[in-house]
């Protein structure tokens, strides 16, 4: 990493924007360091660089490679050490919060107002030597099949994740995605028997992306729902595959699936007010997109995309980190469990804390 570092060292010393990232099994790093210190965005994504999406959808930020120095490196040699993080546990009054929440959003769906919604919270932890470099190594390191990421931009701050979640990838008239839900905290693939819940929780977000796919696709392909893991997780993953009707169309699948039920709910704009209503904090970027666009100026059409849901993913400040951890909630849930699951989906973030 001695090329990146050099530049990520000369960007944080002028407080220019910068983001590196990884997709996932991979061991090349890719940087893109913007060369002044303007916000960018991409209208309809007829451009080529890396997206930085909200939650809302609104107002992306934009590393263009008209506008940045993109470098690579490679972490095949990357060697770093984990040290244990002195976790604080919420407080009852936080537990309290969260299981009010989650049974809000189950009365919502007895009530027909809503069939599922992601809810989530916020949680903020104390560092007091803060080293975003050796959390992003150790990111790097410890979750090899996530798509890991550093975000920098002197107007935004830092983010930091490593998403097991795959929005929408193309390549030409080819598009992929994924339906991922349902979350378990098992040693074992051996050891996970799912729910009825969790199986009727995995099918709906299914449902939704093949019900908005539909419009602008043709040869729609799905595996059946299989049992994935994403570091100490467990999820059921159904994979989809499909070509595009139109090259034209991945704008509006883009769209289309952004937010997914994973993440949102169903119906969409009915869950997205709930959340927007109910959650009492802006998500922001958490739960957003982010990834990488290729414009072909030739055929004016994007013709290579590789897109992820932000998850498992966190804030930094200079003395302080951000957590964003929720759950799928359908009419079966259970208030304490769901808040269990979020304190295992935040221990994704916390492991590479330690100092």
């Amino acid at each position: 990493m001695i090329t990146i570092e050099n530049h990520l060292n000369n960007h944080l010393a002028q407080s220019l924007p910068f983001v590196l990232y990884a997709k996932p099994n991979s061991q090349k790093l890719i940087g893109y360091f913007q060369q002044d210190y303007q916000i960018y965005s991409t209208i309809n994504y007829t451009d080529s660089g890396f997206v930085f999406a909200p939650f809302d959808g609104e107002e992306n930020i934009f590393f263009s490679i008209e506008n940045c120095e993109v470098v690579t490196d490679s972490i095949a040699d990357l060697q770093v050490d984990f040290a244990v993080f002195n976790d604080v546990q919420p407080s009852q009054a936080v537990k309290q919060n969260h299981m009010q929440l989650v049974q809000q959003g189950i009365d919502a769906i007895v009530n027909n107002e809503i069939k599922k919604v992601v809810l989530s919270r916020k949680e903020t932890l104390a560092i007091t030597d803060m080293n975003f470099l050796l959390y992003y190594k150790r990111l790097l390191k410890a979750y090899p099949t996530a798509f890991r990421y550093l975000f920098f931009h002197p107007q935004v701050g830092f983010w930091m994740g490593a998403t097991p979640e795959q929005l929408v990838k193309q390549h030409n008239d080819a598009i992929e995605t994924v339906a991922l839900a349902a979350t378990q905290v098992k040693m074992n693939i051996e050891d996970v028997v799912w729910s009825e819940k969790e199986i009727e929780e995995q099918k709906v977000v299914t449902d939704f992306i093949i019900q908005n796919l539909k419009p602008f696709v043709t040869e729609l392909q799905l595996s059946q729902p299989y049992t994935a893991q994403a570091g100490t997780l467990f999820h059921i993953k159904t994979d989809i595959k499909a070509k595009l009707a139109k090259k034209e169309y991945f704008v509006n699948v883009l769209t289309a699936l952004h937010p997914t039920p994973a993440l949102c709910g169903y119906p969409k704009q009915e869950a997205k007010k709930f959340i927007l209503s109910h959650e009492n904090y802006d998500r922001e970027f958490y739960a957003g997109f982010l990834g990488e666009l290729h414009y072909n100026p030739l055929t004016k059409q994007t013709n290579e995309s590789d897109i992820f849901v932000n998850l498992r993913c966190m804030q930094l400040e200079s003395n302080k980190v951000h957590l964003y951890v929720g759950g799928g909630i359908m009419a079966q849930s259970n208030p304490e469990a769901e808040f269990v699951e979020t304190i295992n989906k935040s221990k994704t973030i916390k492991k590479i804390l330690g100092s």
